[in-house]
């Protein structure tokens, strides 16, 4: 059975406090706040017991938060350490989620040495970044991170940028864009901001956001943040980068949400759970060795168990666990059964289900007007697209025929034009940096 496991060695700790993290109040289960580390035999049997239970050749081990970065180089070293003592003839991949303003040349040798791909979060040009990414002063940390990506970029480390699209930057779609291509390294993932206030089961527990539905336990009519994007934004978001992309960047610039889309137009499968018929095959690991269900599902009802009295493999592949997964499809309403865009969407992450539909019926994503929307619109693209990749066509003779096919998209702006971000610099001196 493969599986995946997002390990968070630092537990909820973070150095920072941003708006719409829905991570850092995971605290309160755990004793409130604190610096959380996992202890060095905690660590040891879950890169061995994680290892052991790959059937494929490559494993790949994904660090998160909190602030994984925290604990310092000298954890990681030793995780390094502890994979190669166990790795048994398997090639070791390691991934880090991080903020980025820890980092230095040292963490950046680390990472260029042991071939560490980095993913660094910024919400785009300083203005939309320092709007929700502070420090727990409210300090901004926009020179942080943008420092923390050169140093990356200098030493010939791997990264991708990470993106929230909150109820602020989706309206700027294209000066987010443009920015995250000029400090990035080609790679974007983007994450919708989606939370609701919290109820009064959740204020019980000492938490600030409220629970995720599940099947069982349906939405109960809270109303989203006000930092949540909403599905019109969304759809406006998506719709014009993919846009701007299609016309001016495709080969040259890998955005996640467009690979999985084409990957579902190839046959090839989601390589996103969220648009995954099914879940229940990513699992997050505290910091103590409490497993749970799925990173959005950190909540006592879904504690799978810890790894330091049951084994890994077992708690993944339990009936428990497995129920989960399979009530995403099993929980879909008709309305998303009979979907046009079902297939690329196969109704969104159950965490963002609490929208009514017809009496009886389950409810369906808060995003999903959005999804419907970027979904046709890219349908026509990604079909022709999907085509001429099998046909063994060359990348730029793609983007000339999509060019083609879609001369409304937007332009780039000439060279001496005010830059879309705002910075009030002139285009070939902002985002259009040569």
């Amino acid at each position: 059975m493969h599986f995946q496991v997002m390990a968070k060695p630092a537990g909820p700790s973070c150095n920072l406090r941003c708006s719409y993290c829905f991570y850092t109040e995971k605290e309160s289960l755990y004793g409130g706040s604190g610096a959380y580390r996992m202890r060095e035999e905690v660590l040891e049997s879950f890169v061995r017991q994680y290892i052991a239970c790959q059937p494929s050749p490559k494993v790949s081990f994904a660090w998160q938060g909190g602030e994984p970065t925290l604990l310092g180089l000298d954890y990681f070293r030793l995780i390094v350490s502890l994979q190669k003592k166990h790795a048994n003839g398997k090639v070791i991949d390691n991934t880090i989620q991080t903020n980025g303003t820890l980092l230095d040349d040292a963490w950046c040798r680390f990472f260029r040495e042991n071939n560490f791909l980095v993913g660094v979060s910024i919400d785009g040009p300083r203005k939309l970044h320092d709007r929700f990414r502070t420090r727990a002063a409210g300090t901004p940390t926009f020179d942080a991170v943008v420092s923390a990506l050169t140093l990356l970029k200098g030493h010939g480390v791997s990264y991708n940028t990470l993106t929230v699209i909150n109820s602020m930057n989706a309206e700027q779609s294209l000066a987010v864009y443009r920015f995250l291509k000029r400090v990035g390294d080609g790679h974007m993932q983007f994450i919708p901001a989606v939370e609701r206030v919290p109820g009064r089961e959740t204020e019980l527990l000492g938490l600030a956001l409220a629970m995720p539905p599940t099947a069982d336990k349906p939405a109960t009519g809270l109303p989203v943040t006000d930092w949540s994007v909403s599905a019109e934004q969304l759809a406006k978001f998506y719709i014009t980068v993919f846009d701007e992309w299609l016309c001016n960047d495709v080969g040259t610039v890998f955005v996640q949400f467009f690979d999985v889309a084409l990957g579902n137009w190839l046959g090839a499968g989601s390589g996103l759970c969220q648009f995954a018929p099914r879940c229940g095959m990513a699992g997050a690991l505290e910091h103590n060795g409490d497993l749970y269900a799925c990173d959005h599902y950190v909540y006592p009802e879904h504690k799978l168990g810890n790894i330091m009295e049951t084994p890994l493999a077992e708690l993944m592949g339990s009936l428990r666990q497995l129920d989960f997964g399979r009530a995403k499809q099993d929980s879909l309403p008709v309305c998303c059964r009979e979907c046009e865009v079902l297939p690329a969407c196969n109704g969104d992450c159950p965490k963002h289900r609490f929208v009514p539909t017809a009496a009886g019926e389950p409810e369906v994503s808060y995003l999903c007007s959005g999804y419907r929307q970027i979904f046709g619109h890219m349908a026509p693209y990604l079909g022709k697209m999907a085509s001429l990749i099998r046909q063994g066509r060359p990348v730029p003779e793609i983007m000339q025929r999509m060019r083609l096919q879609n001369p409304s998209s937007v332009a780039v702006p000439g060279r001496n034009s005010p830059c879309s971000c705002g910075s009030g610099r002139k285009y070939k001196r902002c985002c259009g940096r040569e």
